[in-house]
């Protein structure tokens, strides 16, 4: 099965068909996974009831909750909330981040069949973002809503289609809200009882999609889903097994990956989650420093730019290096390619302290996936490869423009549908019932498929020029953030219906703080940054290239996309069609006579 004893190996089983589809299945069988979340909870507090299960920040040190105080809890509440006329048809909402009581609440809610709807904080934090709010309040229909603070989220709670729904906030009630305290007393109703009426196919959550491309939508995600793909890790990462896991992490519980994948990573292994108050964003990184010096992981789940982050402060902080990769088993990097140089030198760190690197790794997956599908198991050469389907996965590759596949799922870990939209989820899924995903993908080697495979964009953002020639908008935005790092924070390509490609060019910090910089008509004027800029971009101007690669013109935008607006979604990620609409007249002006701040390339 490995090669290590401590992850298996790139397996796959490939059939191919008459018509150029191909099927990919892992050889591995599928682990039985567990009926429901609960069973991990009753398991690991009978087994280890002393061990930390979740963690949050308390002072100077941790506020620990036990895996044996942490089922009493999650009993009582769970009766409480029946006591309340709770049930599968009465969700629960809940406003704030990651902590203890959204954990406990959670936990408490899926054991007796009540989903719930984990939003991002900035929907009730961020003037105006209150709107995509009162979207998922219609959309859902909760009778209970959450908090962490009543204050803080005083203007999410008091939205119109909040009006007459039940309150519970852990800190700062007000007026007709209960206290999270409350609930902890418990209730009189039998939850063994209603426990009985859950099983795999119980809707646990109602994710909702991070609309980069649309309206969100709410993803059901059942305890099967959940169980199943912590049993394809436990056969892909056989050091799971071997010791308790500990991970400190602030990736939000919103997110699939963040909740469902990370959360229940811990829960499933009788493992330790220390909630890390931090992000990877200037305000916020120096507490992601200080809770990885107080706790450490034997895994590292980050996006590119925390594990930059943390790469920087490494650099000078021996303190933080050597305890960071003290235990590290797994490091883990999601939502796009981790860059060349920061593999490099996270690999040679963890070196240094430990004398060998860390399982350094990825995945692919949606929010309709539970997440994880496709999985690189064992050491790669490079960033950026995804991997092979897990056990239980059947990946079918459709030729779309070869060497080009598009991806379609089946598995145990993929949603039934999406919540009171019958018509879009039939839509989703192939009259063989593969889930569509909207993804590209490219073998490393065509010749040998357990090498792995490479995201190759959404199919959602491509788009034709004038004169018929398609665009693959996603893997050239790619190619573009490598080439302008660290001069722009993010891109949007431009071009339908066009005849050449163009960008909008979000800047990086670093150049809204140069002393040459100018700003006009909402564009970023800065000679210096433009000439780099074209000279960078001259490299995608050559000919031999093709028009469908080749950028013309570009401008540089001096104002940050707004969540109010929807230009940038619950993730932070861009909605890149709402950017292109409500900057129509930036996306005109970079293709008219009209040269203010327009940088022309080639």
């Amino acid at each position: 099965m490995s090669t290590h004893a401590r992850y298996s190996t790139n397996r796959v089983e490939r059939e191919d068909r008459p018509d150029g589809t191909i099927l990919l299945h892992s050889p591995f069988p599928l682990p039985e996974p567990v009926r429901t979340s609960a069973d991990w909870l009753r398991r690991w507090a009978a087994e280890r009831p002393d061990t930390v299960f979740l963690a949050e920040r308390s002072g100077p040190g941790w506020r620990e909750l036990r895996y044996r105080a942490a089922l009493q809890q999650v009993r009582a509440v769970a009766a409480a909330l029946l006591d309340r006329g709770l049930s599968s048809d009465t969700p629960i909402l809940i406003l704030s981040g990651n902590g203890i009581d959204h954990g406990v609440l959670s936990l408490a809610a899926h054991w007796v069949g009540i989903p719930t709807v984990p939003v991002a904080e900035q929907y009730s934090l961020i003037p105006g973002a209150q709107k995509q709010l009162a979207h998922i309040v219609d959309l859902i229909g909760p009778q209970l809503v959450y908090a962490e603070d009543g204050a803080r989220f005083a203007e999410g709670l008091a939205i119109d289609s909040l009006a007459g729904i039940d309150a519970v906030v852990s800190g700062k009630a007000g007026p007709g809200q209960t206290a999270f305290q409350d609930l902890l007393r418990g209730g009189v109703s039998d939850v063994d009882a209603a426990a009985l009426s859950v099983g795999p196919e119980s809707v646990v959550k109602i994710l909702m999609t991070s609309g980069s491309t649309a309206r969100p939508k709410g993803v059901l995600t059942t305890h099967r889903m959940m169980c199943a793909n912590q049993a394809q890790y436990e056969r892909a990462l056989p050091f799971l097994r071997d010791r308790p896991p500990r991970l400190v992490d602030w990736l939000p519980w919103n997110h699939v990956f963040g909740g469902s994948n990370n959360f229940n990573q811990m829960l499933a292994n009788g493992g330790s989650l220390y909630i890390d108050g931090g992000k990877p964003v200037k305000a916020l990184i120096a507490k992601t420093f200080e809770n990885n010096l107080l706790m450490n992981g034997t895994i590292a789940y980050n996006v590119p730019a925390g594990f930059a982050l943390l790469r920087d402060e490494m650099r000078g902080n021996d303190a933080l290096r050597r305890t960071y990769f003290k235990d590290l088993d797994m490091l883990f990097y999601a939502g796009a390619s981790l860059p060349r140089d920061v593999w490099d030198d996270l690999i040679a760190m963890a070196t240094d302290v430990r004398g060998q690197p860390p399982l350094v790794t990825t995945c692919w997956g949606l929010t309709e996936t539970a997440p994880a599908c496709i999985f690189q198991h064992e050491p790669a050469p490079s960033p950026g490869i995804l991997g092979v389907p897990l056990p239980g996965v059947v990946a079918k590759l459709v030729p779309e423009d070869l060497p080009r596949y598009e991806v379609r799922i089946k598995g145990p870990n993929v949603t039934p549908g999406y919540f009171g939209d019958p018509e879009r989820t039939a839509e989703s899924f192939d009259d063989e019932g593969f889930f569509k995903t909207g993804d590209a993908m490219t073998f490393v080697d065509t010749g040998v498929p357990s090498r792995g495979l490479r995201f190759d964009g959404r199919m959602s953002e491509d788009f034709k020029l004038a004169t018929g020639i398609w665009v693959r908008a996603a893997g050239l935005r790619l190619e573009v953030l490598a080439m302008l790092a660290p001069l722009a924070s993010d891109v949007v390509v431009t071009g339908e219906g066009r005849d050449e490609i163009g960008l909008l060019i979000l800047p990086s910090q670093a150049v809204l703080s140069d002393a040459a910089l100018t700003v006009k008509d909402g564009a970023c004027l800065c000679p210096p940054v433009q000439s780099e800029i074209a000279r960078r971009l001259a490299v995608l101007s050559d000919p031999a290239r093709g028009s469908s690669d080749r950028i013309c013109r570009a401008l540089i935008l001096s104002d940050p996309p707004s969540m109010a607006d929807g230009e940038i979604t619950a993730k932070g990620n861009l909605n890149f069609a709402k950017v292109l609409n409500l900057r129509k007249s930036l996306v005109d002006r970079l293709y008219t006579s009209d040269d203010r701040g327009v940088i022309r390339i080639g």
